[in-house]
């Protein structure tokens, strides 16, 4: 008996000592992984952190000091876009930051006459309804540029991106009648604009104020009754999708309800914000492959910016402004924007309930934010 215990004894011992030599050899082996990332040239390791979101950019500024110093060096926060008010009188626009909840002004005698109907990219599209001219203007640089005179009159409207770029185009649509649309569109350069009539297969009647953005390569459009529109500017031709229109609770049929949508466009995604009286804003996420409307409990990390002229988009911003919508100014309650958490499901300011009546849809706009402000009067 006593020879058996030894031999078992000296069995376990070589089991013990080889289960040693594994897990040493094992760690060995994780030691020199961790060596050679922790030891890679500094232009490799800023590249690799620089294409992270802002999320897993802090993340990784936890492994070690080196990689902190690296993060830190190439971290990228988002600024949010600025509210642009318009005067009832004189050339003096506010702008309001609601990252820093500071409001500037500025002098812009060149809008005198003017009316903003779009922006995008830090342009502003201008319609001076007196002359009928159509012009980009940017209000930092001052930079302007023309277009061929056109008369707008119920058109919604949107551009695809920065006039300074060759692919710019601008995008009017107007319903003639519930099967026929007008399509008008032209570029920086051109010396007329283009119109077509198209007809629809489903009865498509355009809303007032834009509900209008443009995503890979066309542009999407969301009718009166929620059916959407698209326009390929390549191919030139219209379509009205299959997809059943967003879901709208029966308490959000009331005065001026339609007043109440938005629309915004952020990576190739489509989000459309119901708002109403009294009643939290539900967002939907269209579903291209499913082709339906997808209400969001989450914006994952996406802060929407909404206006009746045009929406806007960003990710990265940091604390409270993550996941939320911000409003322009509701004018019953005097106060400079009024945001949403999906978080928290509440408003900021906290208010019981909002009139988006009457919100005044010429008041007020998102900018892009400069990037010097020394040109600006700061105001308490």
């Amino acid at each position: 008996m006593a020879g058996r215990k030894r031999r078992r004894l000296k069995l376990l011992s070589v089991t013990f000592k080889n289960d040693t030599k594994v897990s040493t050899k094992g760690d060995i082996e994780q030691e020199e992984e961790e060596e050679a990332w922790s030891f890679l040239p500094v232009e490799l390791l800023e590249f690799i952190i620089s294409q992270l979101t802002l999320k897993d950019n802090i993340r990784t500024s936890a492994v070690c000091k080196r990689w902190l110093s690296v993060a830190v060096s190439v971290r990228v926060v988002n600024k949010p876009p600025w509210l642009m008010y318009f005067p009832k009188l004189g050339h003096r626009f506010e702008f309001y930051d609601p990252s820093q909840r500071k409001t500037y002004s500025l002098e812009l005698p060149e809008l005198h006459g003017c009316r903003i109907c779009y922006n995008k990219d830090g342009w502003l599209l201008l319609y001076k309804p007196r002359t009928q001219r159509v012009l980009f203007f940017n209000p930092f640089t001052r930079e302007m540029i023309k277009l061929p005179r056109f008369e707008m009159t119920y058109q919604i409207v949107a551009f695809s991106t920065s006039p300074k770029s060759p692919n710019c185009i601008v995008f009017t649509v107007k319903h003639v009648s519930p099967t026929v649309v007008a399509i008008s569109t032209c570029h920086p350069g051109a010396t007329v604009w283009t119109t077509v009539n198209y007809h629809n297969r489903l009865p498509f009647v355009s809303s007032i104020w834009n509900k209008l953005v443009f995503c890979n390569g066309v542009f999407y459009c969301l009718s009166l009754t929620g059916w959407l529109g698209v326009y390929d500017p390549h191919e030139l031709t219209w379509t009205i999708r299959i997809v059943p229109p967003p879901r709208c609770p029966d308490n959000f049929f009331v005065k001026n309800w339609w007043k109440g949508k938005f629309m915004a466009e952020h990576k190739g995604d489509i989000f459309v914000i119901y708002t109403c009286y009294s009643e939290n804003p539900i967002i939907y996420k269209l579903d291209q492959g499913n082709k339906e409307w997808i209400e969001m409990k989450s914006l994952e990390g996406v802060t929407l910016f909404a206006s009746f002229l045009s929406s806007h988009a960003r990710t990265d911003l940091v604390g409270m402004m993550r996941n939320s919508v911000y409003f322009s100014k509701v004018r019953f309650y005097g106060k400079r924007c009024i945001s949403y958490s999906l978080d928290h499901c509440r408003y900021y300011p906290r208010k019981q309930c909002h009139d988006w009546g009457e919100q005044d849809p010429f008041e007020s706009i998102w900018v892009e934010p400069p990037e010097d402000v020394s040109k600006f009067s700061w105001e308490d």
